[in-house]
């Protein structure tokens, strides 16, 4: 699963890498510890001019029949490949409203037996941002007095370097990909074949400490490598 990612690049350089507009008034600032339920930065196509546009929205998808959002609790933050098209929950947004997320990386817990759990920090081997395969909706309260737009990030069975911590890793996409996972073509099929693990030859993983596992702990110093050999 992915339920913890990092983002440490500033408003210019997700312009850059995600090729979108961003309005001044749109405020993004490093979030070293993204947990479910937070607000954050989401690339969508718009749909009349077809350009890319940056939007706020809630980790957690929150399907546009649902009453309540907190019936759900953590269930949406991801949505499994293999499944997307015969859940109803995750169809229709897969056909019609995939998103980018940006990221510069992730994190998973090694479990080391017992309740003892090793945190690792995985990231592109240059360093530069990433884009887990995302999907969202928009969500309005019963009442029609309250909307917003949330989402959830796709996972995929894991690859060489992640397995070791767990079976599942966040499909993250190649810029080359970009358009084709925001647009939708004439024969109105969806891009199964982008759902796939990672090359693992191009990312790294370091071990870090335990402070990450706390939400309130968020800056720089979570992504310090603690006393280990990095894995390639």
């Amino acid at each position: 699963m992915c339920g913890r990612y990092y983002r440490r690049s500033d408003k210019q350089r997700i312009a850059e890498a995600f090729e979108v507009g961003v309005p001044p008034s749109f405020e993004i600032l490093p979030d070293y510890n993204v947990a479910p339920s937070s607000m954050q930065p989401v690339v969508v196509e718009e749909r009349d001019s077809g350009e890319r546009a940056l939007r706020a929205m809630r980790w957690g998808l929150v399907p546009y029949w649902c009453d309540d959002p907190k019936t759900l609790g953590m269930s949406t933050i991801n949505a499994k490949a293999e499944s997307l098209l015969e859940k109803p929950i995750w169809r229709v947004p897969f056909t019609k409203s995939r998103c980018l997320v940006p990221a510069d990386g992730f994190y998973e817990w090694q479990k080391l037996g017992g309740k003892s759990k090793q945190p690792w920090a995985f990231a592109l081997k240059g360093g530069e941002p990433l884009a887990f395969a995302g999907l969202w909706e928009r969500w309005k309260a019963p009442d029609h007095k309250s909307e917003m737009d949330t989402y959830s990030i796709i996972t995929t069975e894991a690859n060489e370097l992640t397995s070791a911590m767990h079976d599942r890793m966040p499909v993250i996409l190649m810029p080359r990909d970009y358009e084709r996972w925001l647009g939708r073509d004439d024969s109105g099929r969806p891009p199964v074949d982008l759902l796939r693990p990672y090359d693992s030859v191009l990312m790294r993983a370091w071990r870090i400490g335990t402070a990450v596992g706390n939400v309130r702990n968020n800056g720089p110093e979570l992504l310090e490598e603690a006393q280990a050999t990095m894995l390639f």
